[in-house]
């Protein structure tokens, strides 16, 4: 461990590992298959990059995007590492100049697609590699469990049988829950000892749900108050991109736009203006993002509720990967759940039909939870539940909870007295007192429009409170219906009471940045252009405000901010250390 330490401060920058990390890092130098389970922006990368470059021989790396292979490998070089890539972008002639590096023990971490691994004839030359580590990202795409199951991945526990003794095996992932991560053991053969699940709590995020909200209003406005600060919008589907990158267009933000109705020429363009801070705003579907390695993006917005909090977790993630301060903000609908709800009937694999629905409604009790945001996250993936964190939309809500014991008894009693075989949407209208052919059955009901002052609309809001508070339980199947669980028939005994705050207050944030940082930030942009690599791959927004901060005057000072290594210090030290001596 002690060339290890060595190792990250001399190359990466940085004092002393994180606890998580170190734990893996041992456990893999000790030659043992691992499991490395860590959230977005919690140091994933150096858990394979640091004993890669520790252990004699080839670390091959398993990577599902294209895009992330060329941010790893643009941001080891920049650090001073040999590292490459091969996939569908390089010509034959490139993969085999690439290949020549490998065999001469040039290169010590080698990116490689999954879908390389169906390719005998490169399989074959792997084998003549002394390969020592095998580092799987994105490792949940191995498990039918998990939200983002690929096939490809399934042909990766081949390439095992290719040497003599099999290399060690380090699988990552920022998104397992429990069944994912038992999942994964048993296909990667991982011991349960070997299993390191670092907190998902994100510290320096924020996150907020708001309910019933003009989207494009909020947005425009959100950008106008924040017009240096990077970030994402996601929407659900091609349409809503294209309608919110002309809205943004037609107000002079620098937006660009990428879902999978476009060429990938175009694509790939409109990603490298936001990767290169040429586009302040990316607006996408889910299309775009995994594995982009873009560290100051400070906010991402979901203008629709995603498909499962797997996914969400994932999205948001890409806020604050440098470790400061962002914002993630969910734009709730209830045409959201309709939406997912059709996209799941049409899935092309009825089996997995079940497991999305049930992580949908979850998703839809993330939105409706008066509990904080952070610890419901946390608690989804098995971790125990975290204090709250204080700063999300929930725990920032500082106004008293009304009692609606009585309302929710209301609505308990309604759902008994249909049969507890019904959806939401007509036990939210009989309530209501609505009168369409559907509800004339249940008429005579005592419960018929016992909530006659409120909508349906309304009613079906609190039916989804009471759903996130397990006071209701939902059957899921093509056509979901509710009943009243344990706790919910406590409550109909008046043994139990209901507290409900108000939707939630709509505020725009306006973050602020300080003028050293912003001339810190041009000099970035102005080397990252000739250099051709994206300001991040040159220092993070974490490691400027450090400089900010310490006000480093000399070389000695400047190797003492946090991601600073060696080589960095020679290359851009000069540069930065002037321009501090010239704002001080």
């Amino acid at each position: 461990m002690q060339q290890a330490e060595q190792i990250l401060h001399q190359y990466f920058g940085y004092q002393t590992f994180r606890h998580v990390q170190k734990q893996v890092i041992e456990n893999v130098l000790h030659k043992k298959d691992t499991l490395c389970v860590m959230p977005t922006g919690g140091g994933k990368s150096l858990c394979y990059q640091i004993p890669a470059l520790v252990r004699d021989g080839l670390t091959i790396v398993i990577s599902p995007l294209i895009s992330l292979m060329k941010d790893q490998v643009d941001m080891l070089r920049a650090n001073g590492i040999h590292s490459a890539f091969i996939n569908s972008t390089l010509t034959f002639s490139e993969v085999d100049a690439i290949m020549e590096q490998v065999r001469m023990n040039a290169i010590k971490l080698l990116y490689i697609a999954p879908e390389r691994l169906e390719n005998q004839s490169f399989c074959t030359e792997l084998a003549q590699l002394n390969v020592s580590l095998i580092a799987i990202d994105e490792a949940h795409c191995i498990s039918q469990w998990g939200h983002d199951f690929r096939p490809s991945y399934r042909s990766i526990q081949k390439i095992f049988t290719l040497w003599p003794k099999k290399p060690t095996v380090i699988a990552l992932t920022a998104t397992a829950t429990p069944n994912v991560r038992e999942d994964i053991c048993n296909l990667l053969q991982i011991d349960s000892d070997s299993v390191f699940v670092s907190g998902f709590n994100r510290d320096n995020l924020s996150f907020k749900v708001l309910v019933g909200e003009n989207k494009d209003q909020y947005i425009k406005q959100y950008i106008k108050n924040n017009p240096q600060e990077a970030g994402i919008i996601y929407a659900a589907t091609r349409k809503s991109v294209e309608a919110l990158h002309a809205m943004l267009l037609q107000k002079g933000v620098a937006v660009a736009k990428y879902h999978g109705g476009m060429y990938e020429e175009d694509r790939n363009y409109e990603q490298n203006r936001f990767l290169n801070d040429e586009a302040q705003v990316m607006v996408a579907t889910n299309a775009f993002g995994m594995g982009i390695n873009k560290t100051n993006v400070r906010f991402v917005i979901h203008y629709q509720m995603p498909r499962n909090i797997e996914s969400y977790y994932q999205e948001a993630g890409r806020a604050g990967r440098d470790g400061v301060e962002s914002e993630c903000i969910l734009l709730y609908s209830s045409s959201d759940e309709q939406t997912h709800r059709f996209l799941i009937d049409q899935s092309q694999d009825p089996t997995r039909i079940p497991i999305e629905l049930q992580k949908l409604q979850q998703m839809i009790d993330y939105c409706h939870t008066e509990k904080c945001l952070q610890s419901y996250m946390v608690n989804y993936f098995g971790e125990q539940e975290i204090q709250d964190c204080g700063k999300c939309g929930n725990c920032a809500d500082e106004r008293p909870k009304q009692d609606v014991t009585e309302d929710a008894q209301k609505v308990l009693s309604c759902v008994i007295r249909m049969g507890q075989t019904y959806g939401k949407t007509l036990t939210s209208q009989v309530l209501a007192g609505a009168r369409n052919k559907k509800v004339e059955a249940f008429q005579h009901l005592s419960t018929y429009g016992i909530l006659k002052p409120l909508s349906a609309k309304a009613v079906a809001n609190f039916i989804d409170f009471l759903i996130s508070e397990r006071l209701l339980l939902v059957k899921a199947g093509q056509y979901p219906t509710i009943f009243v669980s344990q706790e919910g028939k406590e409550v109909l005994l008046g043994k139990k009471s209901v507290f409900r705050r108000t939707i939630v207050e709509k505020t725009v944030e306006k973050i602020q940045n300080d003028p050293l940082f912003e001339q810190l930030r041009i000099k970035r942009k102005q080397i990252s252009e000739l250099e051709g690599v994206p300001p991040f791959v040159v220092f993070s927004d974490k490691t400027l405000r450090d400089m900010c901060e310490k006000m480093p005057m000399n070389e000695e000072e400047f190797l003492a901010v946090s991601g600073v290594g060696q080589n960095k210090l020679e290359k851009y030290g000069e540069h930065f250390i002037a321009i501090i001596k010239a704002f001080v």
